[in-house]
């Protein structure tokens, strides 16, 4: 005997339309299926489209938020584009766009107008049976054409974004990191306003990654760290990074960063790895995402794939810096050695050179009989 489905009586009854019945159908269930497996996945969605036909949005677009991690890939597309729709801003539609009917609370009935019609004539006729239809089906084939059109307008009249984070070097050990986001449309999306406020601290129930310290203006932010040493720096980036996959509801791979640092008194030998996977992140359009690197040489880099570094212009301090495209969708992967000058050790190197001469020029003036200098009175 074949075990009905579940869900079955839940979908049926979505297609007459009852929405409360679905939801006292479903909502026992949804503790025994995790939102991850296909179906936990299925369940949520029937229940995200019930709310919505109860008018109930705002819980819709929560029970989709849970299902961009199912591992169904078909069911993850479903839930963001539903996702899309029930957040999509809502639009002013212009007054000429409506036909505006007239007040008749003033005027003359009918029926004082024509008092000599019989009673048969004035028999409204029986209204024609409505066509036939089939039944109600639940919205998700609609929902996917309405999130594709919606994508299309947000990429025509939201612009561009471009998002550039920089690691900057100041000296043996020390780092400085910053994110630019720029917005073609001269106004902060939800996503950089969310991102900038976490970042600062300022979002609640989301802890800062690291130091970073927001300014500029409208859709052109700057968020940056002070100078810190090597590890605090990179671990900063490594938070940030995964928090801008949290915000933006993509599950992406914790990225990986390998720093390594040799001193050699003169100087510091610098080695750094970064792999970024991006491979669940869709091609967006609009979407320019890059690291820069400040200041580096193309001869550092040892390895920069799926994309190439370029040059970028360069900084106020007319540093040389490198500019590293990220493909998303795709891992991608950094190497880059370098060797850094020390200060320090260049003063230590000088003075030690410096010694040896002034006492030989000491020696040869006692030989030529002028003695020790005098100390001044």
């Amino acid at each position: 005997m074949v075990e009905e489905d579940p869900l079955a009586e839940a979908r049926r009854a979505l297609d007459r339309g009852e929405y409360g019945q679905v939801l006292r159908l479903l909502e026992p269930l949804q503790e025994e299926r995790s939102p991850l497996t296909a179906a936990g996945a299925e369940l949520r969605l029937l229940m995200a489209t019930a709310l919505m036909g109860q008018g109930r949005t705002d819980q819709a677009a929560a029970c989709c938020r849970g299902l961009v991690r199912c591992r169904d890939a078909t069911l993850r597309a479903q839930a963001k584009a539903l996702l899309l729709v029930l957040e999509a801003p809502e639009l002013r539609r212009p007054s000429n766009w409506s036909l505006t009917l007239p007040d008749l609370a003033g005027t003359t009935p009918l029926e004082g107008v024509g008092g000599g019609v019989s009673r048969r004539s004035r028999r409204r006729p029986e209204p024609p049976p409505p066509p036939p239809v089939g039944p109600t089906r639940a919205p998700v084939g609609f929902a996917l054409v309405v999130a594709v059109v919606l994508l299309l307008l947000a990429t025509l009249l939201g612009g561009c974004m471009q998002v550039r984070t920089e690691l900057r070097f100041e000296g043996p050990g020390r780092l400085q990191v910053s994110h630019q986001l720029r917005s073609d449309t001269g106004t902060d999306s939800p996503w950089q306003r969310r991102f900038v406020a976490a970042l600062a601290g300022q979002a609640e129930g989301i802890a800062a990654p690291g130091p970073f310290r927001p300014s500029g203006g409208r859709g052109d932010r700057l968020v940056s760290t002070p100078v810190l040493p090597a590890g605090e720096a990179l671990a900063a980036l490594v938070g940030s990074l995964e928090l801008a996959g949290r915000l933006s509801g993509v599950p992406l791979a914790a990225p990986v960063v390998v720093w390594e640092e040799r001193n050699w008194l003169l100087g510091v030998r610098q080695r750094l790895q970064l792999e970024l996977d991006l491979q669940a992140l869709e091609t967006i359009p609009g979407l320019d995402l890059a690291i820069v690197l400040d200041p580096v040489r193309p001869a550092a880099v040892l390895r920069a794939s799926p994309a190439a570094v370029a040059a970028a212009p360069p900084a106020d301090g007319g540093h040389r810096r490198l500019l590293w495209p990220l493909t998303p969708g795709q891992v991608n992967v950094l190497q880059l050695r370098c060797w850094r000058w020390s200060a320090l050790g260049l003063g230590a190197a000088a003075v030690g050179l410096a010694l040896p001469l002034v006492l030989g020029l000491q020696a040869v003036r006692r030989r030529l009989g002028f003695g020790l200098p005098e100390l001044p009175a």
